[in-house]
């Protein structure tokens, strides 16, 4: 079987490509998820080690141990996730109504955060990240995003949906870069639009925190004399698991 996988960030530079035709050595066999990583480690054993830390995505969905993976099948494999395309990925990418968005271009606090407002809303918060130029006392110059587009909106939807299940008539917007972003510049937006600021406050904490666990954007800081991927910063990382605990310390 030959199964055409995607591959991001680190992973993409120590394997060497982005873009992965891999025959699966036991014809004999199904393939799942955790078998293809297995596979996959024993035939990249440079990489061994990143890709069990990694999950595979079938279908823009994160995939169990079990999930059957079939030749036919948009096949990814993500690394940890920090919170690209091709070449030919588009300038810009969005959802319905471009409350979702993944872009190259600048983003705009004003125009994000006014997606959110509402006459019947008495709160409105907006997180926005950017590039800090120091980091325990190592020089970044700048940083290089990348991701999986189509996979990363769903899940940007998804959060969205969340939100708006969790504390009812809340609004959220989500917009991120890709490519680079230089000191001082914004990377990242999320606002949130509520009846009330209690429910604003922990609607806008859960957006950032789901966004850094499920979406696959990886950032790459490039220093004065070197670089390296960033991974997620949550310690054991599982996409799978459900939102409900990210708030579980207030």
């Amino acid at each position: 079987m030959l199964i055409q996988i995607a591959l991001f960030a680190g992973l993409a530079d120590r394997i060497g490509t982005s873009h992965l035709h891999f025959a699966y050595p036991y014809p004999e066999q199904p393939v799942t998820a955790a078998s293809l990583k297995e596979a996959l480690a024993e035939a990249y054993p440079d990489a061994a080690a990143l890709i069990a830390a990694s999950f595979v995505a079938v279908n823009q969905e994160y995939a169990a141990g079990d999930t059957p993976v079939h030749e036919e099948d948009e096949v990814a494999l993500i690394p940890p996730v920090s919170g690209g395309e091709s070449t030919s990925r588009p300038h810009s990418a969005a959802s319905d109504e471009d409350w979702f968005i993944i872009t190259d271009e600048p983003l705009s606090v004003e125009e994000i955060t006014a997606k959110v407002i509402a006459p019947d809303h008495g709160a409105a918060l907006t997180f926005t990240g950017t590039t800090r130029e120091w980091t325990q006392g190592q020089r970044t110059v700048h940083l290089e995003y990348e991701a999986y587009v189509p996979m990363a909106l769903s899940k940007l939807r998804q959060i969205g949906a969340e939100v708006a299940e969790r504390w009812p008539g809340t609004r959220c917007a989500i917009s991120h870069r890709i490519g680079q972003v230089d000191i001082a510049e914004i990377s990242v937006v999320i606002a949130v639009s509520a009846p009330h600021r209690a429910g604003c406050y922990e609607a806008s904490r859960y957006a950032i925190e789901r966004l850094k666990q499920i979406v696959p954007i990886w950032k790459k800081e490039i220093w004065e004399d070197g670089s390296e991927w960033k991974g997620h910063g949550l310690g054991p990382w599982d996409p799978r698991v459900p939102g409900e605990h990210l708030l579980s310390d207030d």
